[in-house]
């Protein structure tokens, strides 16, 4: 009874990838995306422009499913062209270029829509203090991820050639990043790991980053990242996403741990072939 279970779940699993992948093809031959605005996309985002070709081509068509899946919205009349959305796509699939065992059904899994602003917008939230007394905090994001919710981005921010307050920020990335914290659930700075990596190596390198980090502020030293990493797990995380796409090399000397761990969740070494 056993085997014969395993058997028709071995069934089901094969019919399903194999509607899955009929069904990618099908969109990647009916809504590909021009080759024009592909090239002035891939020339203007950095972060983009030392991956080989290889790299190019998958990386072409995560976008072309990920621009089908998902649904942009514009705020205070921002107009959502092809540009914004292949511009996002494509870094947003950076991260998930080599992570199909993670996102087996579908690209960023789970929810659907994108709002953009033109420059930053202000979000107000609710929170509790130790002592039990509700306060309500206002600020100025320049992107914003829940679980299911939308993905929220300050296309001032976000778009290619932006100023960057400090080295190595991208705010895609940043959110995008979160999107991937979520994916079991809740946002911890600990996503769901591949098969093969180790839990505890992957808490012990980025608790001990985190403790130097939050360390050389509490004493007022410089520091080597954006120290809004260090405000909890979560977002630590997600800038140090930011930095091992954008400046990996300095990643790699002070926190050779962290990058190591990257390094094996994302699939990719971004110090080797930004040295190309």
């Amino acid at each position: 009874m056993i085997q014969k279970k395993g058997w028709l779940v071995s069934i089901v699993l094969t019919f399903r990838r194999k509607i899955q992948a009929w069904r990618r093809s099908r969109i990647l031959k009916r809504f590909p995306i021009d080759d024009d605005l592909w090239r002035e996309v891939t020339d203007q985002v950095d972060v983009l422009t030392e991956l080989n070709q290889d790299e190019l081509v998958r990386l072409r068509d995560l976008a072309v499913l990920f621009v089908h899946g998902k649904r942009f919205f514009g705020t205070y009349e921002m107009v959502i062209d092809d540009f914004v959305r292949v511009a996002i796509a494509a870094q947003a699939c950076l991260l998930i270029l080599n992570l199909d065992s993670l996102l087996e059904t579908d690209v960023y899994p789970g929810w659907q829509s994108i709002v953009l602003y033109p420059g930053a917008f202000v979000v107000r939230h609710d929170y509790r203090d130790e002592v039990g007394v509700m306060h309500q905090q206002v600020r100025a994001l320049e992107g914003e991820a829940s679980n299911h919710g939308p993905l929220v981005l300050s296309w001032e921010d976000a778009r290619p050639g932006a100023p960057q307050f400090r080295e190595g920020r991208n705010v895609v990335l940043h959110e995008f990043a979160h999107k991937l914290d979520f994916l079991d659930g809740s946002s911890n700075g600990h996503p769901p790991l591949h098969h093969g990596m180790s839990s505890n190596a992957w808490s012990e390198a980025f608790s001990a980053a985190f403790e130097d980090l939050n360390n050389l502020i509490e004493h007022h030293h410089h520091t080597p990242f954006d120290p809004y990493a260090a405000t909890n797990p979560a977002e630590f995380f997600a800038v140090m996403t930011e930095v091992f796409f954008q400046i990996p090399h300095r990643l790699k000397r002070v926190y050779s741990e962290v990058y190591e761990q990257l390094a094996l969740y994302y699939r990719q070494d971004p110090a080797t072939r930004r040295s190309r």
